[in-house]
């Protein structure tokens, strides 16, 4: 029995590495589409989970001044009775734990002003008064 010599296109088993190469940068390509619109909605969450916690800040302050009759001078006042009240009987406890820090890992602001307040996150750049703060 006589063998026929193998082909040309028998013997090739593998890929090129033209083949190998145009996967991987697809591969790449494809990824970093990914990251990008991960991080996208990881900051559009973060914004979301501030607007939230000031929003029940908010709230919490609103209640507190309902039962006191006047605001808190810190967001403490809310977890811990302050020293300065008039009226201790009053205060009740309105979170069970500190008040957290923003998602950026900043201290909410929390200005009173008489009556009213505003309670806001800096957002991603830390800083106060710039277009990306967040507030209820």
């Amino acid at each position: 029995m006589k063998r026929r010599p193998l082909s040309r296109r028998r013997l090739r088993i593998g890929f090129t590495l033209m083949e190998v190469l145009l996967v991987m940068v697809i591969l790449v390509v494809v990824a970093g589409f990914a990251i990008r619109n991960l991080a996208a909605t990881q900051e559009s969450t973060r914004k979301q989970q501030a607007k939230i916690m000031a929003s029940t800040l908010s709230t919490s302050l609103k209640e507190y001044q309902l039962q006191v009759g006047t605001l808190p001078s810190s967001l403490d006042a809310l977890h811990v009775q302050p020293s300065d009240l008039q009226d201790a009987s009053m205060w009740v406890q309105k979170l069970e734990k500190p008040v957290p820090l923003d998602p950026w890992g900043k201290a909410y602001e929390y200005k009173p002003n008489g009556t009213s307040f505003t309670i806001s996150s800096m957002g991603p750049d830390g800083q106060s008064g710039t277009a990306d703060d967040v507030t209820p």
